[in-house]
């Protein structure tokens, strides 16, 4: 388990300093907070887990649409390679870990989305659709990348509590050297594209981020509002 961090640098890093507080108020969100303390009341978390399956369907559709904006074959093997893991393997994982937390298959079936979940991963699909595959992958970043700073983020608190926590399996995925690799994967992908771009495209990019992260800060709060 990955129990350090150190700053991000490179052009991925920019937009992160350009929205600060947006990223803090996601990453550092009071749903992140009390998971790591282990007093996040578990009815919120089950809310979460099951907007989380409707969330990774749309996230499935966000890598076909990756494969479609793809111009190399590098990039589309690079998307359906990321599709297949979510279709093939991370849904599969979600649906036995949600059936750990009482949540049958039968009931994500039946779920519907909410308001949050809606709102995020339609932008995502948006930004996509009218920008390119750059747009894409910054709209995705906040959950990629954000979700690997956030175990970091966790792992260095003196309020982590690890033994006892029933959060403390998830906390271990994605601090996990496995979720991690993935992170600095996506990173290095990000960083070689957007080196390469001016300062108005990068402002364009920062603005989908921005709006990104804001809608990802959104489903922590999802999971407190709607529990």
């Amino acid at each position: 388990m990955v129990r350090t961090t150190e700053p991000m640098s490179g052009a991925f890093a920019r937009l992160i300093e350009a929205n600060a507080t947006d990223w803090q108020s996601y990453t550092q969100h009071r749903f992140v907070r009390e998971l790591a303390e282990g007093t996040l009341p578990e009815a919120a978390f089950r809310h979460y887990l099951r907007q989380d399956y409707l969330f990774l369907i749309q996230f499935a559709r966000a890598w076909g649409l990756a494969v479609y904006k793809s111009r190399t074959l590098a990039e589309i093997r690079q998307g359906l390679d990321s599709l297949k893991a979510i279709v093939e393997v991370e849904l599969g994982l979600h649906v036995g870990y949600c059936a750990q937390w009482g949540i049958d298959e039968a009931a994500l079936e039946d779920l519907s989305e909410s308001r949050a979940t809606l709102a995020y991963t339609r932008y995502v699909l948006d930004a996509g659709m009218s920008g390119d595959l750059v747009d894409l992958h910054v709209a995705l970043a906040p959950c990629i990348i954000g979700y690997g700073e956030i175990a970091r983020w966790i792992l260095q608190q003196p309020f982590t509590v690890l033994e006892g926590n029933p959060y403390a399996d998830w906390i271990a995925m994605y601090a996990g050297d496995e979720y991690q690799a993935l992170v600095a994967s996506e990173l290095q992908w990000l960083d070689e594209r957007l080196s390469a771009l001016d300062a108005a495209r990068m402002a364009a990019l920062s603005t989908v981020f921005r709006d990104a992260t804001r809608l990802e800060a959104d489903f922590w709060q999802m999971g407190l509002d709607l529990a």
